[in-house]
């Protein structure tokens, strides 16, 4: 086993394997888990990170993550009752409320008698998901950030870069995206990128000379980004010693990742709060559905909590694009890639890239943890 190093608190001391740079001390043997009896509430550090980065106060922070909880929870069974006429779905803040976007107005009673809100829409989400579809055939230039279904719109949202939208490259795609369906375009001031890190003493792994986070403790070993390592390359610990080797890894395309770890090295189902909050279970993989909140773990900024933006939005970048992923508004830094993204108690995807920073804001991507598993055939271990 390896020598202990100081710790800065007993739990994380000895999550060797567990998110974003948990690898902080080996001992001889594993701490007992507390028990998965009831969920606890949330911890006072959760509130006080959703206060700081959400703008809610503890009180308001504990009712939206309620309610979240309620829609996702809600989010199956609507789509199933509005069936062909389903046109998307999302959490609504202002009112606290799961919105179900439908295009026949028969199908609103059986929604709404769910407990959902409904919206009377154009298109339907196939209808989008097949124009989004055609749009991931092409291959975009770089002044388009990527593109997405948006349900609150019932259109294909293309990002393009602010100052190139005028490129004649940029042009073209736009107008053979709205040859295809419904768009609407929208702007950011820059292009997504990768988070990926040069090596720097005391972090969680490395692979090279990059330095990455680790997102999710499976049965043998850890889930992270696909750009921070390829198959067969092997990983290093906080104190450089062998940790493990990529089992697999898929980019551009996908952004995942499988490691397996070797023997000195154990899963706990556990992310790192960094003392900014408790250290957090991960009691499952539930979706968290467009507009909760969610926060993210990682070995650079540590902490940071936005909401959901978008899902299964096609991320193009510079390597090429990536495809399914999750937008939101979480700030991120180089070194985060491959980190936790958390809905609660919730595992909820590995982080990709993003662009901004956590002192001016920014947004980030993550791959969908649920994907992940079932491409490589692993078990999340939970609480």
């Amino acid at each position: 086993m390896k020598h202990a190093r100081p710790l800065r608190a007993a739990v994380a001391a000895l999550l060797l394997t567990v998110g974003l740079g948990a690898v902080h001390a080996g001992v001889a043997s594993a701490v007992p888990l507390p028990g998965p009896a009831a969920a606890p509430s949330a911890s006072a550090g959760l509130l006080d990170a959703m206060r700081r980065d959400l703008g809610l106060t503890a009180s308001q922070a504990e009712e939206r993550l309620s309610a979240e909880k309620a829609a996702a929870a809600v989010e199956k069974t609507a789509r199933q009752a509005a069936g062909d006429a389903y046109g998307g779905s999302w959490y609504e803040p202002s009112t606290g409320r799961l919105v179900v976007a439908v295009t026949d107005r028969g199908q609103e009673s059986e929604v709404r008698a769910l407990g959902a809100a409904t919206r009377l829409v154009r298109h339907s989400a196939a209808a989008l998901d097949r124009a989004k579809a055609g749009l991931d055939t092409l291959r975009a230039p770089t002044g388009v950030a990527g593109w997405h279904v948006d349900p609150r719109t019932n259109s294909v949202v293309v990002t393009v870069v602010r100052s190139e939208r005028e490129v004649p490259a940029v042009r073209a795609f736009v107008d053979r995206a709205r040859a295809g369906g419904p768009v609407t375009v929208v702007e950011t001031a820059q292009a997504p990128r990768t988070y990926a890190a040069g090596t720097v003493g005391g972090d969680p792994y490395y692979t090279g000379n990059v330095r990455c986070s680790i997102g999710f403790s499976v049965y043998g070993g850890f889930v992270t980004a696909g750009h921070c390592g390829q198959a067969g390359a092997a990983v290093r610990g906080w104190d450089g010693s062998a940790m493990g080797t990529f089992q697999g890894s898929s980019f551009p395309g996908n952004d995942y990742a499988y490691v397996g770890i070797h023997s000195g090295w154990w899963t706990v189902p556990v992310v790192l709060g960094w003392g900014t909050i408790p250290d957090q279970l991960v009691r499952g993989s539930a979706e968290a559905p467009v507009g909760a909140s969610i926060c993210r773990s990682g070995s650079t900024t540590h902490w940071h909590c936005g909401t959901v933006l978008a899902k299964n939005e096609t991320v193009n970048y510079s390597q090429g694009a990536v495809y399914q992923m999750t937008k939101t508004s979480v700030c991120a830094e180089g070194g985060d890639s491959g980190g936790s993204f958390l809905s609660g108690d919730q595992a909820q995807g590995v982080t990709s890239g993003g662009w901004g920073n956590c002192s001016s804001g920014g947004q980030t991507w993550f791959q969908p943890i649920n994907e992940i598993l079932g491409r490589y055939g692993l078990t999340l271990h939970t609480a």
